[in-house]
Parts: C-alpha cells; structure tokens; sequence
C-alpha cells in the first residue's frame, strides 16, 4: 500500500499495539454517521472539529488516528504533528485496510 503520510503505521502495527497492550489514544476521525456503520472503538473527534478539540488530546502521549481510508487521517495527523504532537501516527488503508487485512466481520462501506 502507497504511503499516505510521512507518519503511517500499518494496520498490522496498530494490531500488534493492541495486542501488547500499550498505551495510546485511538481516534478517529471520520463522522458520527460512519463510526455508527463500523468502528474500532476509537474516541471519535470528527476532523473538522479536530482543531478546536487538541486540548483533550495529551501533547505527549502515543495518539494512533484513523479514518475510512487513511487520507482524513493523514490530514489530521499532519494537523497534530504541526501543533506539536510529536507522537502522532496514521493508519495507512484506514478502517478499509483493517476490515481487509485484520477483521472481515466489520462492515465494509
């Protein structure tokens, strides 16, 4: 799969962080009507309320973000890399990738 930011992490880093358990925030970004069809348990902070919203975020804490595809993702990641969030990663292929790589009992939309 292309690269979609300079900050991606693949579905399977995203598994294997889950499986061991470690400390992040899983957000995702897509709209309320989209996290209704399938969701991984993510915090939903829709992007385009995502810059008003930073301050719930920890500015040094492990933030994974994640979209349908991986491109709204990559756009929020870029917003949170540029206000300093400097451990702030991508899931490449977004929820998409994961239904087809990790959970086919999701929802594809």
């Amino acid at each position: 799969m292309a690269r979609q930011s300079e900050w991606d992490i693949s579905v399977e880093d995203l598994q294997r962080l889950r499986a061991a358990g470690a400390a992040f925030r899983l957000i995702d970004v897509r709209e309320p009507r989209e996290y209704q069809i399938c969701n991984l348990d993510g915090e939903l902070i829709p992007l385009g309320s995502l810059a008003d919203r930073l301050s719930e975020l920890p500015r040094d804490g492990h933030i994974v973000v994640h979209c349908r595809s991986g491109a709204r993702s990559a756009q929020a990641v870029a917003v949170l890399r540029q206000a300093g969030f400097e451990n702030a990663w991508n899931v490449n292929g977004g929820i998409l990738a994961w239904i087809d790589r990790i959970d086919p009992s999701l929802t594809r939309y």
